[in-house]
């Protein structure tokens, strides 16, 4: 896998308020305009200015207290992403999310991390994991990760890749499924299989949870039935 380019942004402005929008997705709060700019590293004057512009387009709202969060505006942009796999996916991920208590999601290879295209949590679970769209983490750790890594040539595999990662790796093509324990959050379980499509980048479907009298092989296969489901609808 291509390590990513590190020549500077051509438009520092467009790179910094790319990165508030990573910041505030991240922090999973509301940012003052104080902390954005800590986490940006830039004067306060110069994080103002952006967030302005931002909450022009609707991308990030402001509430009483001025505390800055993502805007309603994000979520229609993000519904246009792979809008066609989205469409097909939601039904499944919602039907394995209330029927295993788990919550559910679809997650997609970006350049050298896993990230979360779409999340449903369980209707009626009196608690669940939360994971929600735009989430991401190195494609290295985790069970959606191996199950996208699964789909590439070793070649294009990050070049730190550990020898235990390739064996786990290696056997999702004979077990179908792989897992994960307290890898991307403590404490917390992943079962993941690949959603191979043609002309889509490698996908995964996954449901996250932190205990379950399921075993990993039960889950899989939930998990399959609903891939093949969205694998026919697109492919066929």
């Amino acid at each position: 896998m291509p390590s990513p380019t590190t020549a500077a942004p051509a438009s520092q402005t467009l790179s910094r308020g790319i990165r508030i929008l990573e910041v505030l997705s991240d922090a999973r709060t509301p940012l003052t305009i104080d902390e954005i700019a800590a986490r940006l590293d830039v004067h306060r004057s110069i994080a103002y200015r952006l967030l302005r512009t931002l909450e022009d387009h609707r991308l990030v709202t402001r509430d009483a207290s001025g505390a800055v969060a993502l805007g309603a505006r994000m979520a229609a942009l993000a519904a246009g992403v792979a809008h066609d796999l989205q469409a097909e996916a939601l039904p499944e991920l919602t039907a394995i999310a209330n029927e295993l208590g788990m919550t559910c999601f679809l997650a997609v290879l970006d350049g050298t991390d896993c990230i979360t295209l779409a999340s449903v949590e369980p209707r009626h679970a009196v608690a669940s994991v939360a994971q929600r769209p735009g989430a991401r983490h190195p494609v290295t750790v985790g069970a959606p990760g191996k199950a996208i890594l699964a789909q590439l040539p070793p070649s294009d595999w990050p070049r730190d890749t550990s020898p235990a990662l390739r064996a786990e790796v290696e056997a999702v093509s004979t077990r179908g499924y792989t897992t994960s324990h307290d890898e991307v959050i403590p404490t917390v379980q992943s079962v993941a299989v690949p959603l191979a499509l043609r002309g889509q980048r490698p996908c995964a479907i996954a449901v996250v949870h932190v205990a379950t009298d399921l075993d990993d092989a039960e889950i899989a296969a939930r998990l399959q039935r609903s891939a093949a489901v969205v694998r026919g609808a697109l492919d066929g």
